[in-house]
């Protein structure tokens, strides 16, 4: 049997019974299907050339069969969604490569339903007319924050780039130069300053800057002067920087505005319950800073966002600038951060707020979740070996680095199977879920692992046996 002439053409295949099966069940077009078929069919072609399909592997089924069984595979892999939910058992809660910030069940109602119909994005219902979208979270973020007036962005790298472009255009900008840090996926502060055309003055040296390296700096051509938070990093032993409070002085005395960038940012106190040392927005508008700058997808717990607060007479100013519109968010964000804000609002973040929530999770619910997780394994009949163990969560998303969680892992290890091989097939779950490896074990931190979610992580382990 010759098999490139055994090939059907075309035409015949798509009048065969199974091309139609597989347009009903993937809800696929016939113009569509036909295109996959005929790249199917010239990978058979160029396998057979290659003798990569003999007459031998015919024996088990036909060639039209084999044609529409790697016709299905191709729909599959075409069809598949490369964004998908995964199971985070790392317990890093801000996990940056798995979207940060789970959001509220709020927040994603909220987004839902704004994308099922039109919306009020930017028409004012009582006046009847085009309205703003930055009237949308305006009034939570003042309410929360204290401050004047507040602008949204679609993330901080852009609010400060924003920031620095409108109030600083080819004007100086004085930085610590052991504030000019670099965030995450390379980006630096000195490079952002360059592309917004400010001109950066670094000041001080990479451990100690002092209250006379910015007076001293300060000339005609000055701006503005900028702080960053180290939000993703330590400075510790012979060091010094100016606070803010200093540079507000400094800054008044020669009339030039104060922008802070806080990073990750926060509008919940963490540190009343001794966790690290973020300070909150709120401090930072008390204390009279013109301008702060956050993320809404880290601390906040909210969607990716970048958000800008402070005095009116500059918020006005970024408000008018073009760049505003290059940058501006869409409705799925500002639906999910006014569902985000209005937790914070109500005063229940830490009861409605996924990242709050697991930030503040107490070591006793870990270990009731580590338990029925162990509970349920063990009446399964798989090659594994797991133990209960105290460690460390990370927070995670470059925020407060050096703070650790009080925790519970279960440790893990298989008969045969390495933690390597153990980690990829997990990954490779219809559900992916996502372990730490140490020591040759892997390690389930139930911290970020919902109550819910504990069944599937039972039936995964016992999926990758089969």
């Amino acid at each position: 049997m010759n098999l490139l002439r055994s090939l059907p053409p075309v035409d015949e295949l798509q009048n065969h019974k199974k091309f139609t099966q597989l347009m009903k069940k993937y809800s696929i077009s016939k113009t569509r299907l036909t295109e996959w078929l005929s790249d199917t069919l010239q990978n058979v072609r160029e396998r057979i050339l290659a003798k990569e399909i003999t007459k031998k592997d015919m024996k088990q089924s036909s060639i039209t069969e084999m044609i529409f069984q790697r016709l299905e595979q191709h729909v599959i892999e075409q069809l598949k969604n490369n964004l998908k939910p995964v199971i985070n058992a790392t317990g890093v809660v801000l996990h940056t490569n798995l979207g940060r910030a789970r959001l509220s069940e709020q927040a994603t109602e909220q987004i839902v339903n704004v994308a099922k119909s039109y919306s009020t994005l930017e028409y004012d219902i009582l006046a009847g007319k085009r309205g703003s979208r930055h009237d949308i979270v305006e009034d939570y973020l003042t309410q929360l924050t204290g401050a004047e007036s507040a602008i949204v962005v679609n993330n901080n790298a852009a609010a400060v780039y924003l920031t620095l472009r409108a109030l600083a255009y080819e004007k100086e900008v004085i930085v610590s130069r052991g504030e000019l840090i670099e965030i995450g996926g390379s980006f630096r502060i000195s490079e952002i300053m360059a592309e917004s055309d400010a001109i950066l003055v670094d000041v001080g040296t990479t451990n100690k800057t002092k209250v006379k390296d910015y007076e001293q700096a300060i000339t005609e051509e000055t701006a503005l002067i900028m702080k960053v938070h180290k939000s993703n990093f330590d400075v510790i032993g012979f060091s010094e920087e100016v606070d803010s409070e200093e540079l507000l002085s400094i800054a008044k005395t020669h009339s030039i505005p104060v922008f802070e960038d806080l990073g990750s940012g926060t509008l919940f106190d963490f540190k009343r319950r001794d966790i690290g040392k973020e300070p909150t927005v709120q401090e930072k508008v008390a204390a009279g800073i013109d301008l702060i700058s956050f993320s809404g997808d880290k601390l906040l717990g909210g969607p990716q966002a970048g958000i800008i607060v402070g005095k009116k007479k500059y918020i006005d100013k970024l408000k008018a600038h073009q760049l505003a519109r290059v940058l501006r968010v869409d409705k799925f964000t500002l639906a999910g951060l006014e569902a985000t804000l209005k937790s914070y609002v109500k005063g229940v973040a830490k009861l409605e707020i996924p990242t709050v929530r697991d930030i503040l999770n107490e070591k006793q619910n870990i270990h009731d979740k580590a338990s029925k997780f162990l509970e349920g394994i063990r009446k399964q009949k798989t090659g594994f070996h797991f133990e209960l163990r105290e460690d460390v969560s990370m927070v995670g998303g470059g925020t407060m680095p050096t703070e650790q969680l009080p925790t519970y892992v279960v440790e893990g290890s298989h008969k045969t199977l390495t933690s390597v091989e153990i980690a990829r097939k997990l990954r490779n779950l219809p559900k992916p879920i996502i372990v730490r490896i140490k020591d040759e074990q892997i390690l389930l931190d139930f911290r970020t692992v919902d109550t819910e979610e504990i069944e599937e992580v039972i039936r995964g382990f016992v999926q990758i046996e089969e």
